[in-house]
C-alpha cells in the first residue's frame, strides 16, 4: 500500500460523504438534545444434525454469535461527543471435534470529543479507540497419536491496540462523521509469554519485538462512520479505520472496515450480515477477511 492510496482513499470516502450531506441539508436543523441512545443486541444460532443413518454426508454442528452494537451521542451548543461499543463473540461445535472453535471475538471502543469551528460542520477533535477480543484464541493441529491438540495463541488484552489522536472532526449528523487526526499516536500491547514461545521471530505478533510486550507508533489516522437505511426494515453501518505510521514504512496504510446491515424481520427477529476486512502488514501480508450471516432474536435499546 503506497502512501497516496491512503490519501486518496481518504479523500474519496469524504467527498462521497459530503455529496451524501448535501442532499438533505436544506432539511437537516441543528439539534442541541445533549444525550442520544441507540443501541442493539442480537443472538444469532445455527444448527445441523444428522443421525447415523444418514447417507448423504454432513457433520452435526451448532454454532452461535452474540452481537452487541451501542452509540451514545452528546451534542450541546458546540461541543459535541460521540462514543460506539462494538461487541461480537461466535463459537461453533462440530461432533467428534474435542475443542470449541470461535467463529468471531471482538471488542472495540471508538469515542471522539469535538468544539465546532465558528458555525460550521468542522470541531477541533480529539479521538480514541481501543480494540482487543473476550477470549483465548488457539491453533488447533494433531499429535503423534491423532488426538486434537490446541495452543494458546492470543487472550484478552493479547494484543491489545490503543490510538489516541488530534485532529479534526466533520460531523454532519450522529450517522455521518470523519475524523482525521494527523497527530496520532498507537500503542500495541500483549503478554509477553507470546512473544517468547519457542520458534518465534520479530514481528509474528503484530509487531512486537521478541520478549517485547508493547510497540509505540506515531502516524496519522482517518476514522469515518456512515449509517443509513437502505430501505424500509434494513439498516447498513460503515465504520472505516485508516492508520499511517510516520516512524516506519509511511507507504504501508493499516486498514479496518466494517459493514454491518440489519434486516428486521419484527420487533425481535432479524437477520444480520457482517463484513470485515482489515490490513495491517505487521500482522498479515494481505487482507483478513470474516463474514458472518445468521437469523435471530433482536433487540433495540
Amino acid at each position: 500500500m503506497r502512501l497516496h492510496y491512503f490519501l486518496s482513499s481518504s479523500f474519496f470516502f469524504i467527498a462521497t460523504l459530503f455529496a451524501s450531506a448535501q442532499s438533505d441539508d436544506s432539511k437537516s436543523t441543528k439539534k442541541d438534545t445533549t444525550w442520544t441512545t441507540d443501541g442493539n443486541f442480537q443472538f444469532l444460532i445455527n444448527q445441523a444434525a444428522f443421525n447415523s443413518e444418514w447417507q448423504g454426508g454432513g457433520t452435526s454442528n451448532y454454532s452461535a454469535n452474540v452481537v452487541v452494537n451501542y452509540d451514545i451521542n452528546y451534542n450541546k451548543g458546540k461541543y459535541t461527543w460521540d462514543t460506539k461499543f462494538l461487541g461480537d463473540y461466535g463459537i461453533n461445535k462440530t461432533k467428534d471435534q474435542e475443542f470449541n472453535r470461535k467463529t468471531n471475538d471482538r471488542l472495540e471502543i471508538n469515542s471522539t470529543v469535538g468544539r465546532q469551528i465558528d458555525e460550521t460542520k468542522w470541531y477541533t477533535s480529539a479521538f480514541v479507540n481501543f480494540r482487543t477480543q473476550f477470549d483465548s484464541g488457539y491453533t488447533f493441529g494433531e499429535d503423534a497419536d491423532g488426538n486434537e491438540t490446541r495452543t494458546l495463541r492470543t487472550q484478552l488484552m493479547s494484543p491489545a491496540f490503543t490510538q489516541l489522536g488530534l485532529g479534526a472532526l466533520w460531523k454532519h449528523s450522529d450517522d455521518i462523521r470523519v475524523n482525521i487526526s494527523p497527530v496520532t499516536g498507537r500503542i500495541i500491547t500483549a503478554n509477553s509469554k507470546f512473544t517468547t514461545t519457542q520458534g518465534y521471530e520479530d514481528g509474528d505478533f503484530f509487531g512486537l519485538d521478541q520478549g517485547e510486550n508493547i510497540r509505540t507508533e506515531f502516524g496519522a489516522s482517518v476514522n469515518a462512520f456512515v449509517k443509513f437505511k437502505l430501505m424500509e426494515n434494513i439498516t447498513v453501518g460503515n465504520l472505516l479505520g485508516l492508520y499511517s505510521n510516520y516512524l516506519e514504512d509511511l507507504q504501508n496504510v493499516d486498514i479496518d472496515y466494517t459493514l454491518n446491515l440489519v434486516m428486521s424481520v419484527n420487533k425481535y427477529i432479524s437477520a444480520n450480515f457482517t463484513f470485515q476486512a482489515i490490513y495491517d502488514d505487521n500482522a498479515v501480508q494481505g487482507f483478513q477477511v470474516r463474514e458472518v450471516l445468521g437469523v435471530g432474536f433482536n433487540y433495540n435499546f
